[in-house]
């Protein structure tokens, strides 16, 4: 992450504030860091304000029913993020279902991309 986006993510607050443990970024499932990782790549590559997604991340957090641990906030993160892309344009949700889909018939896989 550059400077910027380092200081924007980490200084999120509040119920937006990611999970940590021992000051470190807690990932409990490998998806989880790579929902992180398209959210903060996609801003640092100007597609979206990052404000826009955290403002979008709080919400969903404020009438979620969240699980305990790092992957209940991880949901929430996917949900805010797959909202902002189909918001912005950049894919529909008929074509997001259909890729979610493909990863979980086995259809399509990471070795794929």
């Amino acid at each position: 992450m550059n400077t910027a986006t380092n200081r924007r993510v980490a200084n999120m607050s509040g119920d937006a504030a990611l999970p940590r443990k021992n000051g470190e970024l807690v990932f409990e499932a490998p998806w989880e860091g790579r929902a992180f990782g398209i959210a903060v790549a996609m801003n640092e590559n100007g597609l979206y304000e990052w404000g826009e997604f955290r403002d979008r991340l709080v919400a969903e957090l404020g009438t979620a029913h969240q699980g305990h641990g790092s992957s209940g906030y991880y949901k929430q993160w996917l949900s805010s993020l797959e909202k902002l892309i189909i918001a912005k344009g950049f894919t529909t949700s008929e074509e997001l279902d259909a890729r979610t889909a493909e990863y979980a018939s086995g259809q399509r896989d990471e070795d794929d991309e």
